[in-house]
């Protein structure tokens, strides 16, 4: 079974910086593609960051410039730094693993989702 587990969210003032984890397990990880996602109450979940198996990035329009999304396959790791923290930054964030070789790093379609980290920034 493979699993997604997200660490290192919390309660931080605006523009400040948190740095996100995801922690896999299963056989795909080293080509799979990964993101970030975020999710607001009442509202969708929406795309963050993502990376693919080539290192390849790709960025939501409100995060470009201020997130970066990283892996380390030989820890089965993820990251998202997030820097200049702004409240509409505020969610839970989830990770996300679709184990497909993808290009176009938007076009994938998760299979394994984390269970979610608060991220609060304050005013």
């Amino acid at each position: 079974q493979e699993t997604l587990v997200e660490s290192g969210g919390g309660l931080v003032q605006a523009g400040g910086s948190l740095r996100l984890s995801c922690a896999a397990s299963g056989r795909t990880f080293g080509t799979a593609t990964l993101a970030w996602f975020r999710q607001v109450a009442g509202k969708e979940r929406e795309f963050v960051a993502g990376i693919n198996w080539m290192g390849n990035t790709a960025y939501a329009d409100s995060v470009k410039g201020r997130f970066t999304i990283s892996r380390d396959n030989a820890k089965v790791m993820m990251y998202l730094q997030m820097d200049s923290l702004q409240v509409a930054d505020t969610a839970v964030y989830f990770c996300a693993k679709d184990p497909a070789v993808r290009l176009i790093i938007p076009t994938m379609r998760p299979t394994t989702w984390g269970q979610g980290t608060q991220v609060t920034v304050s005013s």
